[in-house]
Parts: structure tokens; C-alpha cells; sequence
């Protein structure tokens, strides 16, 4: 990451240190990235937890890197396969079945014809595709400008949706037989959502990585419904957890080089321990 004549080093005057870490382009893509994601990330996995969908969200990062890997054949950027692939296992998931739950079936079914293309895919390739396995762990500090805007303007129509259907989403999240006998069309929304899902999941795992991307879509959530049962303190406690793990991992990983995304999980999952078992002792 840096020359043998340059090493970081860490002071008390945290301005400073930010101001260090400023000058260097991969930083500053780095924490506008990982900043703008880190929220959408907290305010869509509030309502993966509620609605009961992490294994789709799992499933969808697996759609992701297929989708990378199918970007790297081709030469194209990486993240359109993301997003393309992404999109489409959310939106067939989401046609598969009309209820929430009982959805594990197809979700299985896609995931595991996303990993045969996956290997395809790989297969066909002849070079070495760092590009598609990076995916798998992250790789915020050698995201480009280029991902950045596509992560920019993907976040902010992922939060616009959200806005659209926030109150028939909520409504369908806790009780989808009330919402439907309401008017709700159920099916359409459940579509809907998962392509949301798809979006914030594929540009997610540049954070994270496949194999990681429950640090940001599921654990901020789960602590954050743990600490409110407001929906509207949930989503905001669940953002506020994911930008302050992805800002804090960033921070660290400059300081001391191992994976952004340890200090993330790590960050998260102390969390989410502390807070259980502090509500354990309460009860």
C-alpha cells in the first residue's frame, strides 16, 4: 500500500491523523464509499432483519460475485456485473414466491445455479482474476473513482425507493396478511424490495466482501432492534452502527495494515455481544 521510505504513524490528535489519511486518493474513495454504503447498508438491513431475509441477502452476494466474475471475462467493470447479477437473482427470489416466508427453497435454488455460472465462469477465464476474488473479502481501499460514483448515484436510488414504499414496506414486514387484506399488492413490493436488496448488497461487498457482507446488511440491524422497538430509532441506530464501523475500520487499517474488513466485523460483532448480554442481565 505505501513505499518503503513512508510508514503511517499514529498521534493523539485524531484531526491530524484524518487530515493524513486525507491526501491519499485511495483514502479519500475509501471513506466516501464506504461512508454513503455503510448507511444505505444499516437502513436496508434493518428491514432484511425484520423481514427475515438475511439468507437471500446471502445468497445475493454469491449472485454478486458471479456477476463479477462474468465482468472480468468479458473486460468489463466489475462492479456492472455486480449489479447486474445482483439484480437479477433479487428479482427472480422475488418471483419465486409471493409470502416472505417459506422462501428458502428458491432462494437455494438461485444460489447455487449463481455459483455454477460462478465457476463457469472462472473456468473460462484464462488470466489470473484478482479482481473477482477480491470481492470475496473487500476491497474499499482499491475501490476506484469510477465505483464511487456508481456507488453514489446506486445509493442514493436505493434510498429514494426506500422513501416511495417505506410505509407499505414497514406495514408488510410485520404482519404481510393484514397489509395484503389492506390492498397491499405484497407480491409487486416483495420484488421491489429484493431488487433494492440486490443493489445495496452488490455495492455492499466492496466493503466487506461476499463472505462478510452480514457486518453491514444483518448485525447493525440485529443490535439496533435489540435497542429500539420504534422502527423509525431502529433504522437510524442501525445506519449509525454501520458508517461508525466502516469509519472506524477505515481509520484503523491505516495505521495497521490488515484487512479493512476484520476491523469492521470485528467492530460490529463486539457490538452486537455487548448488547446481548447486557440485555440478558437487564432481564
Amino acid at each position: 500500500m505505501f513505499s518503503n521510505t513512508f510508514s503511517p504513524t499514529f498521534s493523539i490528535n485524531l484531526v491530524q491523523d484524518f487530515l493524513s489519511m486525507w491526501q491519499f486518493n485511495f483514502m479519500r474513495n475509501a471513506f466516501i464509499a464506504g461512508s454513503i454504503i455503510a448507511l444505505i447498508a444499516g437502513i436496508v438491513g434493518y428491514f432484511v432483519v425484520i423481514r427475515k431475509l438475511s439468507f437471500a441477502a446471502h445468497a445475493l452476494s454469491h449472485a454478486g460475485f458471479t456477476g463479477a466474475a462474468g465482468a472480468v471475462l468479458f473486460g468489463i467493470n466489475p462492479l456492472i456485473g455486480l449489479l447486474l447479477f445482483t439484480s437479477l437473482g433479487g428479482i427472480t427470489i422475488g418471483s419465486l414466491g409471493k409470502k416472505m416466508v417459506n422462501r428458502d427453497i428458491q432462494t437455494g435454488s438461485v444460489l447455487a445455479f449463481m455459483l455454477g455460472l460462478a465457476v463457469l465462469f472462472i473456468s473460462l477465464y484464462k488470466g489470473y482474476a484478482t479482481e473477482t476474488y477480491s470481492i470475496l473479502f473487500g476491497q474499499i481501499l482499491g475501490i476506484s473513482t469510477s465505483s464511487v460514483i456508481i456507488s453514489i448515484i446506486a445509493s442514493i436510488f436505493v434510498f429514494l425507493a426506500i422513501i416511495l414504499i417505506y410505509r407499505k414496506l414497514l406495514f408488510s414486514s410485520f404482519d404481510e396478511s393484514v397489509a395484503e387484506a389492506k390492498g397491499i399488492n405484497i407480491y409487486l413490493l416483495g420484488i421491489v424490495f429484493m431488487i433494492i436488496l440486490a443493489i445495496t448488497t452488490s455495492i455492499a461487498v466492496q466493503i466487506v466482501g461476499v463472505l462478510l457482507i452480514f457486518a453491514l446488511l444483518v448485525t447493525p440491524a440485529a443490535v439496533a432492534t435489540k435497542l429500539s422497538n420504534r422502527p423509525i430509532f431502529g433504522i437510524i441506530i442501525s445506519a449509525l452502527i454501520s458508517l461508525s464501523a466502516t469509519i472506524i475500520g477505515l481509520f484503523i487499517s491505516f495505521y495497521i495494515p490488515y484487512p479493512v474488513s476484520f476491523f469492521i466485523i470485528s467492530i460490529v460483532f463486539i457490538e452486537y455481544v455487548v448488547v446481548n448480554i447486557f440485555k440478558t442481565i437487564k432481564n
